[in-house]
């Protein structure tokens, strides 16, 4: 009893520790001072200085398209190659797993100067195209790993017995493998999403003067400090990032408690 008090109590410690600071960020966006840390009474003025401020919605905007855009096209291309790589035999299948998780284990310095010398060789204009081929390259090996774990829990003569049943490989593969992959996928594309979103080394190397949020929140803060506007737009994010993640886990526990119910009866 007293293991399960003090395991909990530090649970909540190292969370509250944790979150401390964004709660405080967020409190201080609902006031109209522009000095960080004074309290100057209750506002929304900074969430309208948000909405009319045109060089932090551009960035947004950007940051959502290369986001969404990278995330689709590398859960379309991680899945493929997820399939692929499960169906190799050992050796190779080992070999490209282990060049599938170099970009993962590798530092971000690394590959966004990587990818700038290609860039620069192949003499290719920077911009959305380069950002958007950039951070596909770096979501697809999660996807990847976000889908093969499901592939490994699917029945190994499912497509076999498609084929006998009369079905084309191509028709197997979408008809009978994909949407058993569909969770796997799922959390590859939020798995994406949010590491587009989040990145900041390989977008200022590649982003050839597209705006993304942390590109701009870093020159922000090298300029002058930071414009009181982005503590409204931080606490934006984090509410939509919790909604989603809350939405997710419940629409997950009601799911698998359904299944629980039906394999009992």
């Amino acid at each position: 009893m007293v293991k399960k008090i003090l395991a909990r109590s530090f649970i909540i410690i190292m969370l509250f520790l944790m979150y401390l600071p964004i709660l405080f960020l967020m409190v201080l966006s609902f006031t109209e001072s522009k000095a960080f840390g004074v309290w100057t009474g209750f506002s929304f003025n900074l969430y309208v200085e948000l909405f009319q401020n045109e060089a932090i919605l551009q960035a947004v905007g950007n940051t959502v398209i290369i986001g969404l855009g990278a995330a689709l096209i590398a859960t379309i291309i991680g899945t493929i190659s997820a399939v692929g790589i499960y169906s190799m035999k050992k050796v190779p299948k080992t070999l490209v797993n282990g060049v599938n998780q170099i970009t993962i284990l590798n530092a971000d310095i690394v590959t966004a100067s990587a990818l700038l010398l290609l860039t620069a060789t192949l003499s290719i204009p920077q911009g959305y195209g380069t950002l958007l081929l950039a951070h596909i390259v770096i979501c697809t090996p999660y996807v990847v790993l976000s889908v093969m774990p499901k592939l490994s829990s699917l029945d190994p003569n499912l497509y076999e017995a498609a084929l006998d049943l009369g079905a084309t490989p191509t028709k197997a593969l979408f008809k009978v493998m994909i949407p058993q992959l569909i969770p796997g996928m799922i959390t590859g594309f939020v798995l994406a999403l949010t590491l587009s979103m989040d990145d900041f080394i390989i977008s200022n190397y590649t982003n050839g003067g597209v705006e993304t949020i942390s590109t701009f929140v870093y020159k922000d803060a090298a300029r002058a400090g930071l414009t009181p506007s982005l503590r409204a737009l931080s606490t934006i994010i984090f509410l939509v990032v919790l909604t989603v993640l809350l939405t997710i886990n419940i629409y997950t526990n009601k799911k698998f408690r359904k299944s629980d119910r039906e394999e009992v009866e």
